[in-house]
């Protein structure tokens, strides 16, 4: 069986919520220019989640959130609930981005937390790994992700495991303007893969892992034409839809 195709758009902390709704009825619109095969995304800030749900309803685009809590409910000031997020009508949600780990000390033990919350409430993760411009350059980068993944996937049980997304994210090519090379690119995915089969045995193969740094329509058909990219984690381009949706037609 042939992996998922996957087009997440991660908003990050852009658009407000009537920007939010328009752009996600403008992808909705330009949905049928794309093949079926692929699966689109699209994540926006909390405060409008319930809005793009609604705006999305009839298509075949899902709706994630950027992230959630580590605790089911109770008395944490601003954090929201996977359940929260679910009820929402939500399919997805982003954890372990390196922005993340960076700004908010996102550790492997936060994640594993996060990640059980995920799965509590019947969302799918798209978990995050990479390495930044230093790891990359003293030859790291392997390590990184590798201990990323053996700290944090590992401890999923089979039944959770066929139910995740892995997001790669050069993180020296986010918002930098600098992008892996197609051949990096299928490098550290292929790499990713062979430590999911480690564990994992031939469900590794299901396993959807995505590109996330600075995917452009210019070179997404380069990227996602290796074997182990089935698809990318976009940043800035999600949020022009022509773009979201050319990037869609990489495949």
């Amino acid at each position: 069986m042939a992996r998922k195709k996957i087009v997440a758009g991660n908003w990050k902390m852009n658009t407000l919520p009537a920007e939010g709704v328009e752009l996600a009825k403008s992808v909705v619109a330009g949905r049928g220019e794309v093949c079926e095969c692929v699966n689109f995304i699209v994540c926006p800030p909390f405060t409008h989640l319930s809005q793009v749900v609604e705006a999305v309803k009839g298509s075949d685009i899902a709706v994630g959130a950027q992230d959630c809590a580590t605790e089911a409910k109770g008395a944490y000031t601003g954090e929201i609930a996977a359940q929260m997020i679910a009820a929402l009508g939500c399919k997805y949600v982003i954890l372990g981005h390196s922005e993340r780990r960076q700004y908010y000390g996102e550790t492997s033990e936060t994640l594993n937390k996060k990640m059980a919350q995920a799965y509590a409430n019947g969302l799918t993760p798209i978990y995050c790994v990479g390495e930044n411009l230093e790891e990359r350059e003293a030859g790291n980068h392997f390590a990184v992700c590798k201990a990323q993944i053996e700290e944090v996937v590992f401890n999923l049980t089979e039944e959770q495991f066929a139910n995740l997304v892995i997001a790669y994210e050069p993180v020296w090519a986010i918002g930098t303007g600098k992008t892996a090379t197609a051949e990096q690119a299928q490098e550290i995915h292929a790499y990713i893969r062979e430590v999911l089969r480690s564990k994992f045995g031939a469900a590794a193969e299901e396993c959807p892992i995505l590109y996330g740094g600075s995917c452009k329509p210019s070179n997404a058909a380069e990227i996602f034409a290796k074997e182990d990219v089935d698809g990318g984690l976009i940043g800035g381009a999600a949020l022009v839809a022509g773009d979201f949706l050319a990037i869609g037609k990489g495949f």
